[in-house]
């Protein structure tokens, strides 16, 4: 494990007196964690109740720590600058799911009479208060980072300004726009006892308006929405053709004299709402899942509001009267916002195009062997064996899209099957689902209507794909399908063989450009005829199966995991320690998190790769000194699950769609396959090797759950995890082309593999 000499917090500032001595501020997140891990502390390592709440970590306190170091992306100088400001805008935009997903459940339970505390020993109650005050201070620090990034855009040329500080010919080009396309689409609407209070969307931008008629005393209020059409009312609106912007809702309250002619205009102030997002019914219940889930959207629609944001310039008692009229309390539920509202929209900003100000351009690269042969996707798969995929690194496109529209065409191909989870707005995947329909092969689709804000879109490729004659399902009812799966059913020459895909992300081309992601192509029998079971579950009335090699959830996969940890533990000797390697998405089962516990507690070394929720504390003495957990933050989204078990030399590698987490192992259909081949096992290898050597933008938990950032040893700067698998990936694709063989993936595997050896 590192040294502490060796890493310091992302809390760490530099001293204004005398900019040498850091100054160092305890994070928000772990006062409550502090305080239960000195309990933790005091109890004999004999004694230690592997149930006791001290040794576990809050799911949502975790998931604010990792937004804190997606924030810290945005502070650091070594990032191009639109690069940080695209990290401001993730923040905000997940700082809004969280209040509609995580604050929205915790206040359905507060409001349900649910006071027993979570497996970590807090209540609702508890939760919700740490992470408001948690949210608050993130609020602050991402106003400070905002401001130092705007004056530095101002010295690029990019500018964000005040409409009132254009000068004559901006304001009047700027009115000229104002009255063209966006005063047609706004509504005034008043409110007072003739005009009930107005409906709130959520997320959308308002204006409240005091006015009053002239030389009069009593003050009216109006509500105006802002509207959000892409490419006619951006957020920020460009002064004639510069890089100079100014808000939408600036120009609006400049204008009102437009809207209330004659009127005077006392004050306006922005404000927003966020609405809960868990309206679920009862599918039980349902004769048509899809109708009640069309009921959903629109329930969700009018969902209780969680949030309220207003503008630091919004008047105190106005305030009061928009939370009176939204039924929230005003001391917990309000933000006054100092600085920009809905910074989501910045990604307008970081789209312009200023080159030097971004991350050098990245172009997936074709994977080696379907590069170089442009035979038959599926001869290549039968001949030469299993293929690993690693997006973002080699294309999206020419794998996976490629292996489905392959299908689509192959007159040797009789079926395909496929679950859906989410997909882009022009995807080649649906497609060449319907063209495969057209070509009058057997298509099933199994479409998960339940896929977290995208309802709407997933109801629309259903009645799509249905319209073009395939058959569409909606999985298991109880259970989303989040697994990642196609099934191809080919006649080859010597009778029926079945292809398939099995991945850790969705079947989304926009995502496989952004996210970390594996994939594996492959013929095996035994796996293939388990997901021919899988989907005969899926689709009919099949009882669940045992199957050959994959895991699935909710029926297999966890305790298949459990016995493999406690397997772990039975081998772990002196002489051949034992030995587990995780990387996913999450951790938050307390099953597996207290096998963990258990199998640290013997010895067995434990490495966790995880991107945000972890319940487990690493470095507890007589627990987890055998444990690490690291965190990766860099450009890409890490989204990638692999499960490693050393199993006393007979190693077995895990890939696929499910984290460590509760709803993911007992209510969701999720498929991990293993992956035997050796030469995929190698690679598989160097990700989890590199991820655990690399220190750059890497993050090392602590026993209280913060975080603090791995510094660079050397004089040179070395490459982040994600820029070694770009330049990997590349110099595959250049030793490719040069000597025309795939072997020397195999060579560079072993360059990889010394290197690391070196660095370390």
């Amino acid at each position: 494990m590192t040294k502490p000499a060796e890493i310091k917090s992302h809390s760490t500032v530099e001293n204004p007196q005398n900019g040498s001595e850091p100054e160092t501020t305890r994070n928000p997140a772990s006062k409550v964690e502090t305080k239960k891990l000195q309990t933790a502390r005091t109890k004999p390592t004999a004694a230690i109740d592997l149930d006791d709440p001290a040794l576990y970590l809050n799911r949502e306190l975790t998931w604010l720590e990792f937004n804190s170091r997606v924030l810290h992306m945005a502070s650091k100088t070594d990032i191009p600058l639109l690069e940080r400001v695209k990290f401001l805008a993730i923040v905000s935009n997940n700082l809004d799911e969280f209040f509609m997903k995580r604050i929205g459940g915790l206040k359905q339970q507060i409001a349900a009479g649910i006071r027993s505390p979570s497996i970590d020993g807090l209540t609702p109650q508890e939760q919700l208060a740490e992470c408001l005050s948690i949210v608050r201070n993130t609020h602050q620090r991402q106003n400070q980072i905002f401001a130092e990034v705007d004056e530095l855009l101002k010295v690029e040329g990019i500018q964000f300004v005040n409409y009132v500080d254009l000068n004559k010919e901006g304001k009047t080009a700027l009115r000229e726009q104002f009255v063209s396309n966006i005063f047609p689409l706004l509504t005034p609407l008043a409110m007072d006892p003739g005009h009930p209070f107005p409906f709130i969307s959520n997320l959308a931008l308002n204006l409240l308006i005091s006015l009053r008629y002239p030389g009069g005393s009593t003050s009216h209020y109006a509500r105006i929405k802002l509207p959000k059409v892409k490419g006619i009312t951006p957020r920020f609106v460009r002064v004639k053709d510069s890089t100079v912007f100014v808000k939408l809702e600036d120009i609006v309250s400049n204008n009102l004299d437009l809207l209330f002619p004659g009127m005077e205009i006392v004050s306006c102030a922005t404000f927003r709402v966020t609405r809960n997002a868990i309206m679920e019914l009862e599918e039980e219940e349902a004769d048509d899942l899809l109708a009640m889930i069309e009921t959903e959207l629109r329930d969700r629609h009018f969902a209780p509001i969680v949030r309220l944001q207003v503008d630091e310039s919004m008047d105190i008692v106005h305030q009061g009267m928009l939370a009176a009229e939204l039924g929230l309390d005003e001391e917990s539920d309000v933000f006054r916002v100092e600085s920009m509202m809905a910074m989501g929209d910045l990604f307008e900003i970081v789209g312009l195009d200023f080159p030097e100000l971004h991350d050098a351009p990245h172009k997936p690269v074709d994977h080696t062997r379907l590069a170089q042969d442009p035979q038959n996707i599926f001869h290549i798969i039968r001949d030469r064996g299993a293929m690993l995929l690693q997006h973002p690194y080699e294309s999206f496109r020419t794998s996976v899209e490629r292996f489905l529209s392959t299908a689509s065409e192959d007159p040797k191909v009789l079926a395909i099957k496929m679950t859906l989870y989410r997909t882009s707005q022009d995807s080649a995947i649906v497609e060449a689902l319907v063209n495969a329909a057209r070509n009058g092969k057997q298509v099933a689709v199994l479409v998960e209507l339940k896929a977290r804000f995208d309802e709407a879109a997933n109801i629309g490729w259903a009645r799509r794909l249905e319209q073009a004659g395939i058959h569409v399902t909606y999985g298991v009812v109880g259970l989303k399908t989040h697994s990642k799966v196609i099934l191809v059913v080919r006649n080859d020459f010597n009778g029926l063989r079945r292809y398939a895909h099995i991945g850790t992300g969705n079947y989304h081309a926009g995502t496989a450009h952004m996210y970390c992601d594996l994939g594996m192509l492959t013929c095996d029998g035994d796996i293939t005829q388990d997901l021919t079971e899988l989907f005969n579950y899926l689709t009919g009335y099949s009882p669940p199966p045992r199957y050959r090699k994959i895991l699935t959830s909710p029926y297999t996969l966890k305790q298949a995991l459990i016995d493999r940890i406690d397997r772990e533990i039975q081998h772990h000797s002196p002489e051949s320690p034992g030995l587990i390697q995780l990387k996913m998405n999450a951790l938050e089962d307390v099953d597996i998190t207290r096998a963990l516990y258990r199998a640290s507690q013997a010895g067995v070394k434990v490495d966790l790769i995880v991107r945000d929720t972890c319940r487990l504390r690493p470095g507890l003495a007589g627990i987890t000194e055998n444990t690490r957990v690291i965190s990766i933050v860099g450009r890409f989204l890490e989204h990638t699950r692999i499960y490693y078990f050393q199993n006393r030399g007979e190693e077995e590698y895990f890939i696929g769609s499910a984290d460590l987490m509760k709803r993911n192992l007992e209510s969701r259909v999720e498929v991990v396959t293993p992956v035997e081949d050796p030469k995929l096992r190698q690679e598989l290898r160097l990700i989890i090797d590199v991820q655990l050597t690399n220190r750059k933008y890497a993050w090392e938990m602590q026993q209280d759950g913060s975080y603090i950032e791995y510094q660079e040893t050397s004089g040179e700067a070395s490459l982040s995890s994600q820029e070694t698998f770009i330049e990997q990936a590349e110099k595959r694709v250049q030793a490719a082309a040069k000597h025309g063989r795939t072997k020397l993936r195999k060579q560079l595997l072993k360059y990889f593999h010394n290197r690391l050896k070196q660095e370390s």
